[in-house]
Order: structure tokens, then C-alpha cells, then sequence
């Protein structure tokens, strides 16, 4: 086998893992994961993860809202509109 067949041989080898890989669903992201090399941002994914409860919290309230009916839908809204003004640092932009 020349260098040229040998070098030809790799790159085929470097593709079709490549397709495996592709096709088993693991994203080059994971492996790097697995194996050390990307670092954790752990107090990003912190503040990702209070931002996505706040939201969920948020929706929670507004599906209570929409479903119940009579005097307490403008209470409530303006009980969120006062909760709003007091968390200056937490807005969603």
C-alpha cells in the first residue's frame, strides 16, 4: 500500500464514522463532553435554569388567568404588574 492509498484509506474511515456518528444521533458537542474536554459553565446553566423557572412560573399564572373567569382576572394582572415592578434585575430581554 503507497502513502497515497494509505492517506485515501484514513479519510474514507474519518467519513463513514462520521455518518455513524451522525446517524446514532451523538452530536461532536457530547463527545467532546464525554470526554473532558469542553468546559462546565455551571454558573450560566444556573442562571439559565432560574430564568426558564421564573418563565414557567410566569405561564402557570397566566394559564390561571385566562381559565378563570369574574373580578379576579384584573386582580391578579395587576398583582403581576406590581411583582414586575419589584424585580428590576430579572427582566427577560
Amino acid at each position: 500500500m503507497n502513502p497515497f492509498e494509505f492517506v485515501l484509506a484514513v479519510l474514507i474511515l474519518v467519513f463513514a464514522f462520521t455518518i455513524i456518528r451522525h446517524k446514532l444521533g451523538i452530536p461532536a458537542r457530547s463527545m467532546r463532553e464525554m470526554r473532558g474536554d469542553a468546559p462546565m459553565n455551571d454558573a450560566e446553566n444556573d442562571r439559565l435554569r432560574h430564568q426558564v423557572q421564573q418563565l414557567q412560573d410566569r405561564i402557570r399564572v397566566l394559564e390561571r388567568i385566562v381559565t378563570d373567569r369574574g373580578v379576579e382576572t384584573a386582580a391578579q394582572i395587576e398583582a403581576l404588574r406590581d411583582r414586575d415592578a419589584l424585580e428590576d434585575g430579572d427582566k427577560v430581554r
